[in-house]
């Protein structure tokens, strides 16, 4: 599947369908490339895996860990979608990433609170259960953290915790393809992980709206490709927080350089595509931000260009009303003009088929 070593994170919180072979002597290892999350539990009964299916959104999976004639891949429609499914992600299939404060068996502490975490979760309320190697400078956040009994979440200091570079002595680093937990790699998951969910939400909610709409047309004796003020609505409704979140909108601030340990950053970085300044949108900053231009990378992913055409144009369509300067809402005030040029140039050198509209409106 192609998903590198080096993206390699731990969690010991059980907070997963395999609870009970996780805890802070033995976490979780989870990795991912672009589409596919693999999660492994020490002795565990079976590997986790999740894909981005063009047409399916977010789809579950587990392959036996015993070793049969034949492995097969079992797609789960019922017991991950309990959590994955659930109303945290609207009743539409989704990732879910969650830190909570952990107590000495990897149970989170749920009278001092938990968080649902994406890219705009402040780094302070990150990782709460999960191993973190790495350097965040003055910055803090709840990774290694144990706590030995239940506090109020001011009460908390994870000063410990921030700026581990090895978690030798904190479980058996031997039995794990690697010994790092690494954060660039955790931040590069939140912001893909939900980069995921908003394509999966913009795409079945715009499937169900056109169902619905060619099924009212048949009814009312309508054109089959009439569109009702009310389809085009529900269509903007599943596509502009696809745009915002795109465009990191709301993204949580840096204010101290952050550094990895397993080498995640230079093999993401080195994938590219790239225009003819050498300049991609993997590049990260790392230091004020995430990435050095802020437009999502999994824009060329199939399932980004999947989604069905109405939603695609719509989204197209914001996303150069931003970068063309034509858009400077407070939603995206944060994008200055030499972004929105960098980013621009960027999609037109790199990204196949765009729109006529966007390479007309750079003409102009």
């Amino acid at each position: 599947m192609k998903v590198p070593l080096s993206s390699q994170m731990l969690v010991f919180s059980k907070t997963s369908l395999q609870h009970r072979r996780i805890g802070p002597q033995k976490p979780r290892s989870i990795f991912f490339n672009d589409d596919v999350y693999v999660g492994f539990c020490q002795r565990g009964d079976v590997l986790e895996v999740t894909a981005a299916d063009p047409g399916l959104g977010l789809v579950f999976y587990t392959l036996d860990q015993k070793r049969p004639e034949q492995p097969i891949f079992t797609r789960h429609q019922d017991t991950c979608l309990t959590c994955h499914g659930s109303s945290a992600n609207e009743g539409l299939p989704g990732n879910l990433l969650r830190s909570v404060y952990p107590d000495e068996a990897g149970y989170g502490m749920l009278s001092s609170g938990s968080f649902r975490v994406d890219q705009s979760t402040p780094l302070r309320q990150r990782w709460g259960g999960w191993y973190v190697t790495g350097t965040s400078g003055k910055q803090m956040h709840l990774g290694n953290l144990i706590l030995e009994e239940s506090k109020p979440p001011e009460q908390i200091d994870n000063s410990a915790g921030v700026n581990i570079t090895d978690l030798k002595g904190r479980f058996q680093q031997a039995a794990y393809l690697s010994p790092h937990s690494d954060i660039v790699a955790l931040m590069v998951l939140e912001h893909q992980a939900e980069m995921h969910n908003r394509i999966t939400r913009a795409n079945l909610l715009t499937h169900q709206a056109l169902y619905e709409e060619a099924e009212i047309n048949k009814a009312l004796g309508q054109p089959a490709n009439y569109r009702s003020d009310s389809t085009t609505r529900r269509i903007q409704y599943a596509g502009e927080p696809l745009v915002k979140y795109m465009l990191f909108s709301a993204e949580a601030k840096l204010v101290d350089k952050v550094h990895g340990t397993s080498g995640f950053a230079e093999e993401f970085t080195r994938r590219g595509p790239r225009d003819s300044q050498g300049r991609s949108l993997r590049d990260l900053d790392l230091e004020h931000r995430l990435f050095k231009y802020p437009c999502s990378y999994e824009i060329y992913s199939l399932a980004f260009d999947a989604l069905p055409g109405p939603v695609k144009e719509y989204v197209m369509h914001r996303l150069w009303d931003m970068l063309s300067g034509k858009d400077t809402s407070a939603d995206f005030a944060h994008l200055a003009a030499a972004d929105r040029r960098a980013i621009r140039e960027i999609l037109l050198a790199t990204k196949p088929n765009l729109p006529a509209e966007c390479r007309a409106a750079v003409r102009k």
